[in-house]
């Protein structure tokens, strides 16, 4: 069982600073790990604080989980990796990975130092996960804070609580396949608030995005100068997303208005059924890679 370590709170120490910064490797992090019937494979690749994570990066660490499952020795792969981005980083994995091998990602919200480190008891859910075999063919998968959640849907929920993420949707993972590689892609979000303009969305476009992530009010509303501006990314073909601040709940392009919803629909914008910011982007940039139709996009994102 290949056991990849990313960096994290799971890795971290606290520096003389104050600073807490990931430090610790593979081993460390298995030390008093139980695997029942299962050689446990230490792998190093990087020791990053999850919110620093270029696609690049996510990137590199899909392609370490793919390049593990490929191996006959290796009967499930688990990631150790830090909670800011875990969802958009197991999604991109979960995307990219054609295998029916279990693929668990954990992490920990306090650190070893902590009074109360949750690391190890994460580490040994992600470890009885991987040797289920009940969980083979279901894609990736986070076991954290007494969960096991599939990456589809997935968000952190809590800042401070062990129990941290949670799922939008309770139906079944939409299963998608886009291997191609998302390092270089550019596709920015942009936050919708009461009484703003355009004058991000257009930042964006000027920058040269490829793609760009709404994130709107309520089920997926902006405003008037945001609908206006979709009219340039239409133009430009540059596919536009809806997602929400709203952390639950399925979105529905309802609301007229000048800038609701279903304004932003006739426009051309595609809402995210499900999807919250995060992992709306990185779904973006893998249809984007894989060279997806504009029809194609449309039915990736209205899955629930």
């Amino acid at each position: 069982m290949a056991v990849i370590a990313t960096g994290g709170t799971i890795a971290s120490t606290t520096t003389a600073s104050g600073a807490t910064t990931p430090s610790l490797g593979a081993d460390a992090l298995l030390a008093g790990a139980d695997a029942p019937g299962a050689r446990l494979r230490p792998v190093n690749l990087m020791a990053v604080d999850s919110s620093s994570l270029t696609l690049g990066d996510m990137q590199s660490i899909s392609d370490e989980v793919r390049r593990q499952v490929e191996d006959d020795e290796v009967s499930a792969v688990i990631v150790l990796h830090g909670t800011d981005s875990m969802e958009e980083s197991s999604l991109l994995t979960d995307l990219q990975l054609k295998s029916s091998k279990p693929v668990i990602f954990t992490g920990s919200q306090f650190t070893a130092e902590s009074e109360a480190p949750d690391g190890p008891a994460n580490v040994a859910a992600a470890l009885a996960a991987a040797l289920d075999p009940a969980n083979r063919g279901r894609g990736v998968l986070v076991a954290f804070g007494g969960r096991l959640l599939k990456a589809w849907g997935l968000t952190k929920a809590s800042a401070d609580r062990a129990d941290a993420f949670r799922s939008v949707t309770d139906r079944p993972a939409r299963r998608l396949h886009l291997p191609a590689p998302v390092t270089g892609m550019r596709v920015d979000t942009v936050a919708v608030m009461p009484g703003g303009d355009a004058t991000h969305l257009h930042a964006s476009l000027e920058a040269g995005v490829q793609g760009i992530v709404l994130v709107g009010l309520g089920s997926g509303n902006a405003s008037q100068s945001i609908v206006s501006a979709a009219w340039e990314c239409q133009a430009s073909d540059i596919p536009l997303v809806v997602s929400s601040r709203v952390p639950f709940g399925v979105l529905k392009a309802s609301y007229g208005g000048g800038g609701g919803g279903h304004d932003l629909a006739v426009v051309g914008a595609i809402h995210a059924a499900v999807l919250r910011a995060g992992q709306a982007r990185i779904l973006l940039a893998a249809l984007l890679a894989n060279e997806a139709t504009s029809e194609d996009i449309a039915a990736a994102f209205a899955a629930e």
